[in-house]
Order: C-alpha cells, then structure tokens, then sequence
C-alpha cells in the first residue's frame, strides 16, 4: 500500500469507524476521542491530539464538515481550507488512527455511535459541568460515562490559535 493510500485509509464513515472500533476493542485496546474544526492546522492542535493519543491505544477524530464549521459562526471565511484537504491533513499525522466526518452542530450523535472509553477537550472545557447549556460543557460527556468511560481536558498550549492565524495574515 503506498503512503498516500495508507493516509486515505484512515479517513472512514461513521459506519466503517464503529467496525474498525469493534476489532480493537475487542483486543482490549482503549478508543480515545476528540473533535473539532482543525481549519489551519498548527503547533497548538498537534500538541493537542499528540497529548490525546498518549491517553488510549487509539485515537479517533471527528471532524466538523464544512457546513457545521459554517454554522459555527467563526467567520465568513471559515473554513479556510476544505473538509477533504483537514481530513488529509489529520490522517497523515501518524498518532491519529482514523478521522470521521460529521455534518451536525455538536459531536454527540457520533459519540454515542462510537462510544469512545475516553473523550478528550481542550482545558477550555471542563470536565465536571453538567449543563448542558454550559459553553464549558462537553457534549458526549454524559454517553461517555454511562459506558463506563473517562472525560479528560489538555490544556491548551498559548498563543497558537487558527483564529489569530487569521487575524495575523488579514493585518
């Protein structure tokens, strides 16, 4: 398989996703989880997803589609690159093992199909709330834990965000 293959191969549907979760799960192997945007990948998000990585066997990401990045209200020309190149991008790094795409607002209905045994957010993020109305709230959280699973936040490494890469290139 050549190397480019090989990074394809890792960019799944929900469906192939759940399989490839069922078979390492079933050799005892932990599925950590995370999402988000991931526009302009950069130190901060690889630091992120490299720390994620070191909590389970595996790490899967969801990757918000370009429609649900437009809805985020991050500005009008977000994303700045394209749902197919941040798949490429993520499924080369070589601690992520499978990148999933997902249309909705928030990742919960895919959480709840992959029932990771750990969910993992930025330290922005806090663990113990339970609003869900909360911005410090993490969707999926509660699915998580009623399998049985842990809710863990990284923090975030300072002044590294796609939102002052923007701003920096408009100046």
């Amino acid at each position: 398989m050549s190397k480019n293959d090989f990074v394809k191969s890792r960019i799944v549907t929900v469906e192939d996703a759940q399989r490839k979760i069922g078979i390492w799960k079933m050799k005892g192997e932990s599925i950590v989880f995370t999402n988000g945007c991931f526009d302009i990948l950069h130190k901060g998000h690889v630091t992120y997803l490299a720390k994620a990585a070191d909590l389970g066997n595996r790490l899967v990401v969801g990757l918000n589609s370009d429609a649900s990045v437009k809805r985020q209200g991050k500005g009008d020309e977000r994303p700045i690159n394209p749902e197919d190149a941040r798949q490429t991008i993520l499924a080369s790094l070589t601690f992520v093992d499978l990148v999933v795409l997902f249309d909705g607002d928030t990742p919960e209905d895919l959480i709840s199909k992959l029932q990771p045994d750990v969910l993992v957010k930025g330290a922005d993020y806090d663990p113990n709330e339970i609003d869900k109305k909360s911005k410090k709230y993490i969707v999926g959280s509660d699915a998580v834990r009623a399998n049985g699973g842990n809710v863990e936040v990284i923090d975030l490494v300072d002044g590294y965000s796609t939102t002052g890469i923007v701003k920096k290139m408009k100046e």
